[in-house]
């Protein structure tokens, strides 16, 4: 009975995927970590030092500094593997918790700082966004994938930029989203075009209507509820 379960287990397929994340702790590592992980040749996003993370015990106020890494194998493969190949150039004792990237990639790169919606909601402590460290071409765009739903909320939410604040082309589209972007809580111009390149006879309206307006000096207009006054 005994051999009939082994090879029963032996015949379960154990989940694979790409996207990884796990912890290391500074004192278990060596001190070319860094190197280290980088001559693996996938792609790593490295958080900065987490030493300011509040602790839920009585006895110590906060926890255990540690990195939050993301991991991006090449093709599918298990954690148990991404664990091995980790412990083989770091040490057994260097990695922990290594997880499936359950939620989406670019929530868990918010999370590398605390900026993710969650960690927000728990009033985790911010670190600096500019001490993430990026290995091997790490490029979050790559790694971000869209529903429709997402894609049409997104593609409504650029045309009502368009609409409320004027802009008549793409380079001004570009310019606004550069630069206010993160206030309306949208990806790089890179995922937008993605979005927008299926949907450019839409967006040639709108930019042609901001155009007239502006051409033709139109006011008979309420702007704030688009009735003709």
């Amino acid at each position: 009975m005994t051999n009939e379960n082994s090879i029963e287990q032996a015949k379960e397929v154990k989940p694979k995927g790409r996207y990884f994340t796990f912890l290391l702790y500074p004192e278990s590592i060596p001190e070319d970590w860094e190197t280290q992980l980088e001559m693996l040749g996938a792609p790593i996003a490295i958080s900065p030092i987490h030493d300011k993370d509040k602790s839920d015990s009585e006895f110590q106020e906060y926890k255990k500094a540690h990195y939050h890494v993301i991991y991006v194998a090449a093709n599918p493969v298990t954690s148990h593997s991404v664990r091995m190949k980790i412990q083989r150039i770091l040490g057994k004792e260097s990695v922990a918790k290594v997880q499936f990237v359950k939620q989406n990639m670019e929530n868990m790169y918010l999370y590398l700082t605390h900026e993710s919606k969650d960690a927000i909601a728990k009033n985790k402590y911010k670190y600096d966004k500019k001490d993430i460290k990026e290995l091997n071409n790490f490029d979050l765009d790559r790694y971000i994938t869209l529903d429709v739903e997402d894609k049409d909320d997104m593609l409504n939410d650029i045309c009502d930029m368009i609409d409320e604040h004027d802009l008549a082309n793409m380079r001004e589209l570009r310019r606004f989203v550069k630069r206010y972007g993160a206030e309306y809580n949208l990806p790089s111009m890179k995922i937008i075009n993605s979005v927008l390149r299926s949907h450019t006879g839409l967006l040639r309206l709108y930019f042609d209507a901001v155009y007239q307006e502006r051409k033709y000096g139109r006011t008979d207009y309420d702007k704030t509820t688009g009735e003709i006054t």
